[in-house]
């Protein structure tokens, strides 16, 4: 049966929090809030917890999900290269809503699906997502919502979407916004936008030659 922490009340965000890493290292999925939208998570080392994280947003393979660290230190440890663009733009946006597609370390042992390689990273800027990612490690996380539909702005509607497919639900109340993280490519010779979300093209360009196609898919 799933349980739900009000993290609003301190005892209860510590015991929700305790309740989630519990739940993440027996391979079950976890709900969190971010500084974007709300997503679902799993160990990322876990190949079962990811192929059940994909099963319960009526996924497959082919959209492997994005990895959620709680330091920048984590993160360097999952990408082989940031390329001459990839730490500035982290310095400047993470913790934030910035995911960046890199080559990933090739020797980790994991399955996040068919990624041809790559891993989409981010460092979300919320207390309670780093609080739990500090303590689990790098997690597989997607937006908390079933395929196609709408992404998740709080605890409830991710509840009412993934049910009792996920064990804990942290609800740390309504999302600020309800745009979700942009994502930029680094595995190019340039940086390039593959969705538009909170961050804008033109905010990233302060900071590197951002290219963005017609074809950079807009936030669901």
């Amino acid at each position: 049966m799933s349980r739900r922490y009000d993290c609003a009340d301190a005892s209860a965000r510590a015991a929700g929090l305790a309740d989630a890493v519990a739940a993440v290292r027996q391979g079950e999925l976890v709900v969190l809030p971010t500084d974007t939208v709300y997503g679902v998570g799993a160990d990322a080392f876990n190949p079962a917890a990811v192929t059940g994280l994909l099963a319960a947003k009526g996924r497959g393979r082919d959209m492997p999900p994005p990895v959620l660290v709680g330091t920048v230190r984590a993160a360097a440890a999952l990408i082989d290269d940031l390329g001459p663009y990839g730490k500035d733009l982290a310095d400047e946006f993470w913790p934030g809503g910035l995911t960046l597609v890199c080559h990933a370390t090739p020797t980790l042992h994991w399955d996040l699906g068919d990624t041809r390689g790559t891993v989409a990273v981010r460092m979300p800027l919320h207390p309670v997502a780093l609080e739990l990612l500090k303590e689990t490690g790098p997690l597989a996380v997607s937006s908390a919502n079933s395929s196609g539909s709408a992404s998740a702005t709080t605890a409830a509607e991710a509840e009412q979407q993934l049910g009792e497919s996920v064990a804990v639900y942290l609800d740390g109340g309504e999302c600020a916004s309800a745009l979700a993280s942009t994502i930029v490519d680094l595995t190019g010779g340039l940086p390039r936008l593959l969705r538009k979300g909170v961050i804008s093209v033109e905010r990233l360009r302060e900071v590197a030659a951002v290219t963005a196609g017609e074809d950079a898919a807009p936030q669901p």
